[in-house]
């Protein structure tokens, strides 16, 4: 007892002292973004030795017998009813028989109870259908998945009162009331906290009675579903300037629910996000009066409002975005590898060429990668954990290795992918990119400052304890805390370091590995880089304290490390849940081999920037004695990736799996391509014996016994299903401009009045 007192007083004290110095205090907000939601296998990788047996046991996400046939039903009824093309062009929204099929078959009312007269899914079912039905339309994947994540049926299950859950919840789940939720204004966007719109508590008139409730003034700006939304949940500042309810003159966030119909609220204008036509648009409210009642949760969520969010956002931002990318990912893999072998230039399928290989490999490794990734999120979700960390590594690298994957398209489509109309499967996806990106918290902000910021917090074994120390009141009993905290933290960073020398001068052959894996080398790589991680975490947090909250490059730095290494461990655990297919190998070993350049990149960008000169020497001398390892795929193995989406094979179904190809849509472009790819691949070896007889005609080569007539006739059905698919869209001008059609018409009128005197001297 006498050394512990020794060292409180001695040591403890005066680092004590400083560290109130340079660590900020935790803000309301701070707190209650970093309560909301829970610690997960963010913590495992922050401890520095992660316990990847506990991950390769975790059970798998699967869908039940009913939710599977709802899969098999209603979603594929669904997919087969959207023509996008006339969505874009034409309709400019989702039409009337979409919108009642899916009030009717309760598609926004997938994560209500049964009680409530709700679908009751799991997590893994809502993020199945939105993958399914966002490839086949990226509308109606927005318009299924906002009511079943960020809106007030999310809410009110964790929030609202018994009453207010009775009243809606029904009328959410058949479609009779379509829900929305206004969270950003014109003033505030990423910093909701500085929102401007109020409610000022006094009493007014609702239903012809006097009473207490909330004089509301708001404006809402990019509200999906807005437009024809029936019932809003509102998120505003409320005031209570004369102190009705005793606590104060200023309430804090708070959210309510509000029939839009309600005098005083204006909706119906409508944005256009980049010209994909879901239903979004702005919120008006001028001097709304609403009871009290109104407020989600009662008068005791009162201030709550900003938890509510960060609480529901900790769960969705894992479901929806990740669903939707994992969706054009393999959307984008499986239609360009086909398109790569049906198009051919110099003679030659242009998915041989070795600049097409690259792109086609990378395509496959982030279809593999980003569904691996959202299976083992969803599966957590599933358990009852709501890892906000891990929810917003998948919203940020999801989205971000979709737009990779579409640009990738883009680029070996070319003409076809550039001209629009009912021929291109790509253009709504190339569209919808930059939504993906921005919304639920752009990933400009998210990467610089949530992954590692949050996580660093919440997610590390002790940094939290001391933070919630250094703000603690007491000061005294702040001390006692510190010094509890600290000292344990010392402990825990002295064996890390040991860890991570004994990992980085063995090159990971002494690291751990999950028992009876494939893949052993490269678990034990991960299980080096994270015992690097967790030793040049702290490094940083040591060295930098408060002030690394302003280094936001390095801070999104160790944010793709620690990403990486979830998106690794994932793609090892799926290898393994899917029973080891040999196939798969090659694919695996790219996947990592691309991780690994991205984690070396961060890895020497912090060490590279890192102000303390000795703390970055360290870490290398520890971790990294050899130079961080840097290691892209070789051009093999990149071929031998490409060629998996260039040939039908169970093994290309399985990395491409549930995505809508045209069933349902004899019109739809993707029945050609899927068609021309199977009879190309078909006609292949016929082709070589031509080609090895040096005959390119097929009559010829019937003619000279190569082929036989029944062989011609399918050259003939592959060579006319691939002009099908290279054909792309032209219209007529007056369809495309109404002033080329008053043009036109105007210069027939012309034209017919010069021709009037040839007219008349013909008729005399």
């Amino acid at each position: 007892m006498g050394i512990a007192e020794f060292r409180k007083e001695k040591l403890t004290r005066p680092i004590f002292k400083w560290a109130k110095t340079v660590m900020p205090p935790i803000s309301k907000t701070e707190r209650e973004a970093i309560d909301a939601g829970t610690v997960w296998w963010d913590g495992e990788l922050f401890s520095g030795n992660p316990d990847w047996d506990r991950l390769v046991a975790m059970a798998p996400a699967k869908l039940t017998a009913e939710e599977q046939a709802f899969m098999d039903g209603p979603v594929n009824e669904l997919c087969a009813m959207i023509d996008d093309w006339k969505i874009a062009w034409e309709d400019r929204d989702l039409p009337p028989e979409v919108w009642d099929f899916l009030k009717s078959r309760k598609f926004f009312g997938m994560i209500i109870p049964k009680e409530y007269g709700g679908l009751g899914f799991s997590n893994t079912a809502h993020s199945e259908v939105v993958r399914k039905v966002s490839s086949a339309s990226v509308v109606a994947g927005v318009t299924v998945m906002v009511p079943n994540s960020l809106g007030p049926g999310e809410l009110m299950l964790h929030f609202g009162t018994q009453a207010q859950r009775d009243h809606w919840m029904p009328r959410l789940a058949d479609g009779r009331e379509i829900p929305c939720f206004g969270l950003t204004s014109p003033e505030a966007g990423s910093d909701a906290a500085s929102m401007t719109d109020s409610g000022i508590i006094e009493y007014g008139e609702h239903e012809g009675e006097r009473v207490l409730g909330i004089r509301l003034n708001f404006e809402k700006r990019y509200i999906t579903l807005g437009p024809v939304a029936t019932v809003m949940g509102l998120a505003f500042k409320l005031y209570d300037p004369e102190n009705h309810l005793g606590r104060g003159p200023s309430l804090g966030i708070t959210v309510a629910l509000i029939p839009t119909d309600t005098p005083g609220v204006r909706t119906g204008d409508r944005h256009l996000p980049q010209f994909t036509f879901f239903q979004n648009g702005p919120l008006y409210g001028k001097d709304v009066f609403i009871p009290m009642d109104w407020i989600l949760g009662g008068e005791a969520q009162i201030g709550q409002g900003w938890r509510m969010l960060m609480t529901a956002l900790a769960a969705g931002r894992g479901i929806s975005l990740p669903s939707q990318s994992a969706a054009a990912a393999a959307s984008c893999a499986r239609f360009t590898g086909a398109y790569a072998r049906v198009r051919t230039q110099f003679k030659t399928p242009i998915g041989l060429f070795e600049g097409i290989q690259k792109p086609l490999a990378d395509l496959a490794a982030n279809a593999y990668q980003i569904d691996a990734a959202r299976r083992l999120t969803v599966a957590a979700l599933d358990e009852g954990h709501k890892p906000s960390v891990v929810s917003a590594i998948m919203k940020a690298h999801a989205t971000e290795r979709m737009r990779e994957s579409i640009v990738l398209a883009m680029d070996v489509h070319g003409g076809k992918g550039i001209i629009d109309g009912p021929k291109n499967y790509l253009g709504p996806s190339w569209r919808s990119v930059p939504i993906g990106i921005t919304v639920e918290g752009a990933n400009i902000l998210t990467r610089n400052l949530m992954i590692f910021g949050q996580g660093a917090i919440r997610a590390h074994p002790y940094m939290l304890k001391e933070l919630l120390a250094l703000s603690e009141e007491d000061r005294e009993t702040g001390l006692a805390e510190f010094d509890r905290h600290f000292w344990a933290h010392v402990r825990h960073s002295a064996v890390n370091a040991g860890r991570a020398m004994l990992h980085g001068w063995t090159g990971g052959l002494a690291a751990h590995a999950p028992r009876h894996t494939s893949f052993t080398s490269h678990w034990r790589q991960l299980s080096r880089f994270s015992s690097a991680f967790a030793l040049l975490a702290d490094m940083a947090l040591l060295t930098l304290g408060g002030a690394l909250k302003r280094k936001e490059m390095l801070s999104a730095r160790l944010g793709d490390i620690l990403a990486e290494l979830y998106l690794l461990g994932a793609a090892l655990k799926r290898f393994e849940t899917e029973g080891r297919p040999e196939a798969d190998r090659p694919l695996v070993e790219y996947v990592m081999a691309k991780g690994y350049a991205r984690i070396g990149l961060a890895f020497d960008g912090v060490l590279a920037n890192l102000p303390s000169r000795v703390a970055a020497g360290t870490v290398r001398a520890l971790a990294f004695p050899l130079g961080v390892p840097f290691e892209e795929p070789s051009d093999e193995l990149t071929a031998e990736v490409a060629d998996i989406l260039m040939r039908p094979s169970s093994q290309r179904d399985r990395l491409t799996p549930d995505l809508y190809l045209g069933k349902g849509r004899p019109d739809h472009p993707l029945n050609d391509l899927e068609e021309a790819f199977a009879l190309v691949c078909e006609v292949a070896p016929i082709q070589k014996r031509m080609r090895e007889a040096k005959i390119r005609d097929a009559e010829a080569a019937l003619k000279a016994g190569i082929v036989t007539a029944d062989e011609v006739a399918r050259l003939e059905a592959a060579a006319e299903a691939t002009a099908r698919v290279v054909a792309v869209d032209s219209f007529a001008m007056a369809d495309v401009s109404p002033l080329a059609a008053q043009h036109d018409r105007r210069a027939r009128a012309e034209g017919d009045h010069a021709d009037e005197p040839a007219r008349r001297e013909a008729a005399e």
